[in-house]
């Protein structure tokens, strides 16, 4: 299991900025969710962990190491990551779509080794995909290859997991499913979400960003404040208890104008 460390970390495209000096901190073995509004920052900042997007300035560790300093194998051996409702393997089945997992773990001409099978199957049971891991991957609804896209990264056996946006377009039931799952892995996981409620229900620290810029980070009921939600989301909201996770609950209320917007400044670190 490996810390994953992000500092000053700033990213443009063609001369726009879409991170500004970013740190935060994953600790070994947590659940850390990204939030803000879309265009925030959040899928900007988790390619430049997974080395889809190199940063302007700034160092990516992982397990102390800087993922732009190593090989591309050598960085899939220690990160895996879960796109939202990717659609390019329909031609596969969900069993063919989890042993690309195991790519990075073959060599140039390697046959499937015990040692794959092995990942490829418990990665399949860690996912409850059993019933339908024969089927093509085209055939399952958004849940189902959520669920798929999540074994795959499983069976790549990382100390990492990075998750962008996996809840979208899932239904209330297949969210909760998904997240409970990733919430009791062993690896450290970086989970980019839009529900407030579910990031305070199933992740350790939660990470605020706006504009580009970490405004807040911390403990979910230290973080997703009243406040908080008024002045990076401009909605009205109250913040009570959940009587069954014993977790924050986030109630919306109308949006706010602007002119009782603030900038939002908390940037502890988690």
């Amino acid at each position: 299991m490996m810390q994953v460390e992000v500092a000053n970390v700033s990213a443009e495209v063609q001369g726009t900025a879409l991170l500004r000096d970013v740190s935060l901190v994953a600790p070994t073995g947590s659940t850390v969710a990204l939030l803000g509004p879309n265009g925030s920052g959040k899928s900007t900042l988790l390619r430049t962990v997974y080395r889809a997007r190199r940063p302007s300035s700034g160092t990516i560790t992982v397990g102390g190491d800087d993922v732009w300093g190593m090989s591309a194998r050598a960085a899939a051996h220690r990160t895996a990551v879960v796109l939202q409702d990717d659609q390019r393997e329909f031609e596969f089945t969900a069993r063919e779509t989890v042993e690309l997992g195991r790519v990075p773990h073959r060599g140039v001409g390697r046959r499937f080794a015990p040692t794959d099978s092995d990942a490829v199957e418990r990665a399949i049971a860690q996912s409850g995909i059993e019933r339908y891991v024969h089927r093509p991957l085209g055939s399952l609804s958004g849940g189902e290859r959520q669920r798929v896209a999540l074994a795959r990264a499983l069976a790549q056996d990382t100390p990492v997991l990075i998750l962008d946006e996996p809840t979208n377009h899932l239904d209330v039931l297949a969210q909760v499913e998904l997240l409970e799952l990733v919430s009791v892995l062993p690896s450290t996981t970086l989970v980019a979400l839009h529900d407030l409620g579910l990031a305070a229900a199933y992740c350790d620290h939660v990470v605020v960003l706006n504009h580009g810029r970490v405004v807040a980070a911390g403990a979910p009921e230290l973080v997703v404040t009243a406040e908080l939600i008024a002045d990076v989301y401009g909605v009205e909201a109250e913040i009570g208890v959940n009587p069954i996770t014993e977790r924050i609950a986030v109630h919306l209320g109308p949006p706010l104008s602007r002119s009782h917007r603030a900038p939002h400044t908390n940037t502890s670190a988690p």
